[in-house]
This record gives C-alpha cells, structure tokens and sequence, in this order.
C-alpha cells in the first residue's frame, strides 16, 4: 500500500524559516561572510571552557546524550540540551536572531546550517584543530559550520527483485521500475537530495526528473526505515534512502536475516549525494569558548568512532577508521556540491507538490 504523510507540518516549518531568512536579509554568500566577520574568531585551544552552553540538536538525545555527558566530564561544561526537528530549530534560531539562547546549533542536516549562516547568525569557527581536520568539502566555505558526520544517499535494493539495479537516478525511470520504487517524501534526506538536483540540473532540469519520477509511481512512505524494511520483504525493489539504514538492520537483526543490500550510484550522479550532520556556533554566544569547545569535542578521535560504530555514518576527521564494510568517500567520487546551498528546502517542497510527489 503507498503510504503519502501530510506535509503540512513541515511545509508550515520551512515557510516560516523563509520569512524569518528574507527578514534577516537575504542568504547569498557575500552577506554570510560579511555578517558572520562581526564575530571573531576566538581561540578555544588555548582557553579555558567554564560555565553552561545551549545546544540546539537536530540529533536525537539518545543518540547525543552520551557524547555530551563525555564532555561534561571531560570540561566541567554543563549542557542545555534542546532536541527537535533541524529545519524546525534553524526557523526558531532565524526568528530568535542575535536573541537566541542558543550557543551551538547541531543539525542533521547541512541546509539547515546553510540557512542560519546566510543571515549571518553564526561565528567563524578557530582553523587550527578545528576546521582543518575535516575535508573542506564537508565544512562551510566560510568557516562558519563543520560537518561531523557523514552520509551517503543509496539504492537500498532486493537482489530477488532486481538482480541488475540501476547506478543512476535517470536508470530508475525505466519502464521496467514503475511501481516498484520506494520514498520517504517528508524525509530531510530525500528533500535535500531534490535541493542537491536543483542546484545540479536547475529548476526546470529537476523538474523534468521528477515529472518522470512521479510518473513511475513510487509508493510513499513515512520514513527511509519503512522504505528499507519494504524492500527488504519484497513488496518493492527498491527505494532511495541513507546508507546507514541497512547497517541498523543488520545490527539489529544479524547479517543473515537481511536480505537487501545497499548499491552505491555511479560517480558524481545525484543519486550519490554526500550530506553531513554538522555544528556551528552562534554569533551571540555569551560562552563562545565553551561551544567551540564542544564543537571541537564533538571532532575528538573518541567522538567521531562513536558516530561511526553507533550510527555507521561517515567519521569526517581525517585519520578516524570508517566501519570497514563501507566503501570509502573517495571512493565513491560524489557529486560535487557546495553542501551550503542545500538551504532553499522551502523552493525544493514546492517542487515537489507541483508534481505530485508531496501532498499538503
């Protein structure tokens, strides 16, 4: 059965983030970096971090709760943990402005990031041991957020059902996939990757994928999880979903109970769109040192395993081993976007409600 969750909720989210982005004034690059130079820089390394910072997180508590209580203990910093949606949170720190109680913003999502940056609200994170040990592919041009961790949009396939799968987003609109394709359409990830199409095609290329994609009937539903776990009973071949997915069945289950496996699309197709989870200070920050001193924290050896043997994501600092089943980043040659531009998600549901592969 295809499944088609209201948007309402979210669409509601991303036009207030819109509003309250047109009256910060505007999100080009040039007024990012000439807002954000009125917070300098300040070199955490050599301070020493005290007090309470509020972190605004688009990760679960769950999943952050551990790695903060590491910090706690290792720094003496007590954290304020306020957990919510990324889009969601990057709205109210557009509203809040320079009011926001918010000292870090960690999003699941690097558009987020690129919103709260185009207003001018975040702080140029310390270079040394901080935004050089991560691949400047995945941190803000600016100096404004660093990625954290990575992931990788996939195929998670049934070898039963399609032994000979696509490695491209244009092969899924063969006529031998229609009605056989899963998506979560709310889902952030799938979202960013139609922002990531948008920006790699333009509007009228993107457009023209996803009237065919639409045309294909895809069934819908709520959450990439459901996507993966619909494959894997073969009621479709396949769906577009993050790669770690399958690694959590697999965790969860045991390898030899999971029948779908994820394929990696071609180099530099869309379909292989490398996001991040990433963190970023804001500019009023009344304890900047105490978040960057998180934000380094969180790029500690110790921090980035966690993240790859508790999610299996993509450690980002450099020297970290990955999980070793997972191809490596270089290896998989993605397209190359400014992970920045991922912001306009308001324009990429529009999009998608014009052709039919989002309701209200």
């Amino acid at each position: 059965m295809s499944h088609r969750p209201s948007a309402r909720a979210t669409a509601a989210v991303f036009a207030l983030l819109a509003a309250a982005l047109a009256a910060c004034g505007g999100s080009s690059s040039s007024e990012s970096s000439s807002a954000s130079a009125t917070a300098s820089t300040i070199d955490d390394a050599t301070a020493t971090p005290t007090g309470t910072i509020t972190v605004y997180s688009g990760r679960t508590e769950k999943l952050v709760k551990p790695v903060i209580d590491r910090f706690t203990a290792a720094t003496g910093v007590t954290v304020e943990l306020r957990a919510g949606d990324s889009g969601a949170l990057a709205a109210q720190i557009l509203t809040e402005g320079k009011a926001s109680p918010a000292d870090v913003f960690f999003s699941q999502d690097a558009g987020a990031l690129g919103a709260v940056a185009g207003a001018g609200l975040l702080r140029t994170l310390p270079a040394k041991g901080l935004l050089d040990v991560v691949d400047p592919a995945y941190r803000a041009t600016d100096g404004t957020w660093v990625g954290t961790s990575g992931r990788v949009r996939v195929l998670v396939v049934n070898p039963t059902l399609a032994p000979n799968p696509p490695k491209t987003i244009d092969d899924l609109l063969a006529p031998a996939w229609k009605g056989r394709l899963g998506y979560a359409p709310t889902n952030a990830s799938w979202q960013s990757f139609v922002t990531a199409l948008r920006v790699l095609r333009g509007e009228e290329g993107a457009k023209t994928w996803l009237t065919a994609f639409a045309a294909q009937q895809p069934k819908a539903y709520e959450k990439n999880g459901a996507v993966r776990d619909a494959v894997d009973k073969g009621e479709i071949a396949m769906g577009l979903v993050n790669h770690y997915y399958l690694y959590e069945k697999i965790a969860a289950e045991g390898a030899a109970k999971v029948v779908a496996k994820n394929v990696y699309l071609a180099p530099g197709d869309p379909g292989g769109l490398v996001n991040v989870a990433g963190a970023a200070v804001l500019a009023s920050s009344d304890n900047a040192v105490a978040a960057q001193t998180f934000v380094r924290f969180l790029l500690n050896e110790e921090s980035q395993s966690y993240f790859a043997t508790t999610t299996f994501e993509y450690p980002l600092r450099t020297g970290v081993p990955q999980a070793s089943d997972l191809p490596t980043l270089a290896s998989l040659r993605p397209p190359k976007i400014d992970l920045a531009d991922l912001e306009s998600i308001e324009k990429t549901q529009e999009l998608l409600t014009s052709v039919g592969l989002l309701t209200k």
